[in-house]
């Protein structure tokens, strides 16, 4: 049986995955906080503040609303 693609709106990014490490996150933070005229700069320090948990919950809170983080 075959089915019609479904095309995501929301960006999703697979935290197992090679772009679930915390380079790809700071990366994206910067580039989506850029986009977003949002203060990337504060949000990549808090994120490099402590440790792997803290940068992925930091990133969650920053860009919760625009993708979907998967584990």
């Amino acid at each position: 049986m075959f089915r019609e693609k479904i095309e995501n709106q929301t960006p999703v990014i697979d935290l197992t995955g090679p772009n679930g490490n915390v380079f790809y996150l700071i990366a994206t933070a910067k580039k989506w906080a850029k986009q977003l005229s949002m203060d990337g700069k504060a949000i990549v320090n808090q994120m490099m503040s402590s440790d792997y948990e803290n940068a992925v919950q930091t990133f969650e809170d920053a860009f919760g609303q625009y993708v979907i983080l998967e584990r």
